[in-house]
């Protein structure tokens, strides 16, 4: 879980592209900002992508990432790996093993990494794509090392005060529409990237 804020877990300052579900054209825009950015990092790809989904399903607010990796997962092209899924989740307790087991099975893999977050009264229903790590756990105050190439992180309520009961609180709705629209981005910009 991530909180999107003015200093941003992410390594970049700002996130590069921001889309809002509520757009009819959200999932297209995710699509071609994920291709962008992937070009820029010296892409298409040769070797594999491994797209990360961070969260938990114990928490509506951050099950963003395993919900996207589930579906993701019964879809993507050959040389596209999911970790993270509501079968297998990847949180705070295995972050670092997976990180390592992503290293030694996928070495040179070009890392997507997908969080949800917590951000402003206005950015909740955003979507925000960009070049950099993600660094999970900020929102909640826990400190893991940041991985990825590009990151995709979903602001999925408020933040600031009493994160984890803001997370437990949180729309399923707005989570599933959230999730739609990164699934369907995915799936149109991975198989452009060979």
């Amino acid at each position: 879980m991530l909180e999107l804020r003015e200093r941003s877990p992410v390594t970049v300052a700002r996130p590069e592209v921001r889309v809002n579900i509520a757009d009819k054209d959200a999932a297209r825009k995710v699509s071609l900002a994920v291709v962008r950015f992937a070009l820029e990092l010296g892409r298409p790809l040769r070797g594999d992508v491994v797209v990360l989904c961070v969260g938990t399903d114990r928490s509506t607010g951050d099950a963003l990432g395993p919900l996207v990796g589930q579906h993701l997962k019964e879809s993507v092209p050959e040389n596209v790996h999911v970790y993270g899924t509501l079968d297998l989740p990847v949180h705070a307790t295995n972050w670092a093993d997976t990180l390592s087991q992503i290293d030694r099975i996928h070495p040179g893999a070009m890392v997507v990494g997908l969080d949800a977050c917590l951000g402003s009264l206005e950015s909740v229903g955003t979507v925000a794509i960009g070049r950099g790590k993600l660094k999970p756990g900020a929102g909640v105050q826990k400190n893991l090392p940041s991985a990825g190439d590009i990151y995709i992180t979903g602001v999925v309520n408020v933040g600031g005060f009493m994160e984890y009961f803001v997370l437990q609180n949180t729309r399923l709705n707005l989570v599933w529409k959230m999730h739609s629209v990164i699934l369907a981005g995915l799936l149109e910009a991975l198989p452009r990237l060979y």
